[in-house]
Order: C-alpha cells, then sequence, then structure tokens
C-alpha cells in the first residue's frame, strides 16, 4: 500500500460535488473586480481582504459564516464577473485533477444592478464550459433556492433549473440559514423538480437535526444530502439513507468552523465511512474557509488515518453520486478506478 502523500492525491482524479461558486473566488480576483466595478471592500490589499473574508478558526454559528458571503457577492454582480469566477474555479479545481466539479450558487443573489437569473446562469455556464475545454474537465450548475428567502423565489428557481436542464444545469439545492427554515415550507418548488426529473440535493443536518434530513429526504426527494452531519443522531434514518445509498457530501473545514462540529475528531467522517454509508469530500467554500479539495483530504488523512484504499472508496463513491447521464458517469467511474487501481498497484476491479 502506498502511503498517503499531498502530491499522489493531487494526481489521483477526484469529483468534487459541494462547491458553492460565490464562497471560492481568488482574493487577487476579488480586488480586481472591486476596482473594476467600483465595489467598496473591507481592505484593498490581499493580506487585509483575507482577513476579513477567510474564517479563522472559527464563528459563533452558520449564520455568522454566511455573512462572510457580502463581500464576495458585492464583486459577483455582473456577468463578466460571474463567467470569470467560475473559469478560474473550475481551472484551480482542474489544478488538483479534480475531473468532475459540481459549482452551486443562487441567482436571485446576483441581481443588486439588474442583471436577470437567466443572464447570470448564462454566464456561470460559459465560464464552466470554457474551462471544460482548456482544462478537460467535467463541470455543472446546481441552482440554489435559499431556506429563508419566500417561496417564490424558490419556484422561480426551479423554473428556471428545469429550463435549464440540458443547458449546463445538473440539479437544484436548498441552501442558506437551516434552522427556522424548514425545507418543507419549500414543498412547492420541489413538487416542480421532481415532477420534471430534475437532480436534486439539500443542505441538511449541518445547523439542524436528522429532522431536517428527513424533510430533505421524504418531502423534497433528496438524492444527496449536503454535510449531513447530524445524521448519526437518528439509526434508523441512517440505516435508511445507507440502504438507499444516498450520498452525503462531507466537508470537514467548514464543519468545524460554523459550529456544527465541535471539534474535528468528533466528526462522524469515519463512524460513516465504517459504517458503510456513501461519502464524499468537498471543499464547500475555497475560498472562505480557506482550503482546497486535497488539504480536506489530508485533513481527514491526518484525523482518522485514512490510507489510500479508503480514499478510493470516497471518490467512486462522488463520481457515483455525480449528477452526470448514467453513460457518462459509467464511462467517467471506469476510466478513473482503472487510474487508482494502476497507481495503487492493485488488481483491476469492476465497478
Amino acid at each position: 500500500m502506498k502511503p498517503v502523500r499531498r502530491d499522489f492525491l493531487m494526481e489521483l482524479p477526484k469529483p468534487e460535488l459541494h462547491c458553492h461558486l460565490d464562497g471560492s473566488l481568488r482574493i487577487e480576483t476579488m480586488l480586481d473586480l472591486a476596482q473594476k466595478d467600483k465595489v467598496e471592500l473591507p481592505s484593498k490589499t490581499s493580506e487585509g481582504l483575507k482577513k476579513a473574508v477567510v474564517v479563522q478558526g472559527r464563528v459563533k454559528n452558520l449564520e455568522e459564516y454566511i455573512e462572510k458571503f457580502k463581500f464576495t457577492l458585492a464583486v459577483l454582480q455582473t456577468p463578466e464577473a460571474l463567467e470569470r469566477a467560475a473559469y478560474e474555479l473550475a481551472e484551480d479545481a482542474a489544478a488538483e485533477n479534480v475531473r468532475h466539479l459540481e459549482v452551486r450558487y443562487s441567482p436571485i443573489l446576483h441581481r443588486v444592478h439588474g442583471m436577470t437569473s437567466m443572464e447570470s446562469l448564462d454566464a456561470v455556464i460559459k465560464g464552466l464550459g470554457q474551462a471544460k475545454h482548456d482544462f478537460n474537465i467535467s463541470a455543472g450548475v446546481i441552482i440554489c433556492g435559499i431556506r429563508n428567502f419566500s417561496i417564490e423565489s424558490s419556484i422561480e428557481l426551479a423554473e428556471l433549473a428545469i429550463a435549464y436542464k440540458y443547458r449546463g444545469v445538473v440539479g437544484y439545492d436548498l441552501a442558506g440559514a437551516e434552522e427556522n427554515f424548514p425545507a418543507k415550507d419549500h414543498l412547492a418548488a420541489f413538487y416542480l423538480i421532481r415532477n420534471n426529473n430534475v437532480n436534486v440535493t439539500l443542505h441538511a443536518g449541518e445547523a439542524y437535526g436528522p429532522p431536517s434530513i428527513h424533510q430533505a429526504i421524504h418531502y423534497c426527494g433528496a438524492n444527496r444530502i449536503g454535510h449531513g452531519t447530524r445524521l448519526r443522531e437518528d439509526g434508523d434514518l441512517m440505516n435508511y439513507v445507507n440502504d438507499h445509498r444516498i450520498c452525503l457530501e462531507i466537508c470537514l473545514s467548514s464543519n468545524i468552523q460554523t459550529g456544527s462540529v465541535d471539534k474535528l475528531e468528533n466528526h462522524p467522517l469515519k463512524f460513516y465511512h465504517d459504517y458503510g454509508l456513501r461519502v464524499t469530500l468537498n471543499t464547500d467554500n475555497r475560498l472562505i474557509s480557506g482550503v482546497t479539495l486535497v488539504d480536506e483530504y489530508m485533513l481527514a488523512h491526518k484525523t482518522f488515518n485514512f490510507n489510500m484504499l479508503d480514499f478510493k472508496d470516497f471518490i467512486i463513491s462522488g463520481f457515483k453520486s455525480a449528477f452526470l447521464e448514467h453513460r457518462e458517469r459509467t464511462k467517467l467511474i471506469k476510466e478513473v478506478a482503472h487510474q487508482i487501481d494502476d497507481y495503487l498497484g492493485v488488481g483491476a476491479r469492476k465497478y
């Protein structure tokens, strides 16, 4: 068995299924966009802006973490800015050999200066499309409804996801403040989504307990769960998630930063993996959490002593749960599985 090394993990083909566009800008890009669009930021230097935007240690709660997005959203109010941000995010992911990237964002947060939701979505799709051409990375958009926004806004975004289903959008999500804003309040949007066969992933079980995950699955039809750190509090629900291979999109660093988990050693990732649940590793927000995907893998290794076969499970689980057409997903799984087997020096398996 080869040891776990950073350079080794960089070379492995990987998926990333939980990554927010507005949480994953480059600091230099923020400064450049602010200058071009005359946006006031907390600092005009890289170091100063980094201190304001990147979480240092941990915050009081998820809501305080979300507050950081006001700085990134301020510079993402034009099609040109969104196209650039999407392109650069895919470029950064490709530099870590991410082969499939799912980028989530909410178009209604980018209308401050009159840009329409379709204009913003076209820009993001264009940026990802150019990155696909330049860096050989598969990428799709997940549109986010916002829990603490109106049901009308969620329905509008659901209709947008349906309209762009074969034009770059691969799924629909519900994000934002979780506590006191139940997913079932947005049932009408998910009725539209499910009846038009759109993939669903929901933020759930991060700032609220198992009932949030239950609603995500049984009310909203979630194919995957974003975070799910509190799933272990309900053994029966956990068995259901396991039996139905509902993937958990794990984001170690942000879970600690938001207080979703009190300390890293208590994170349920190892328990979930040992139990047999389908889990993947993700950054959540590359800028705001100050991480890369390989950082998250190394953190998981150092904390839980995961080896390369464990990471192979994470990687294959991610590709199996990706919002891709079945034939494309199967082809990608076989390709990357054999790459990993060759690299690890193990016999080829069927996938």
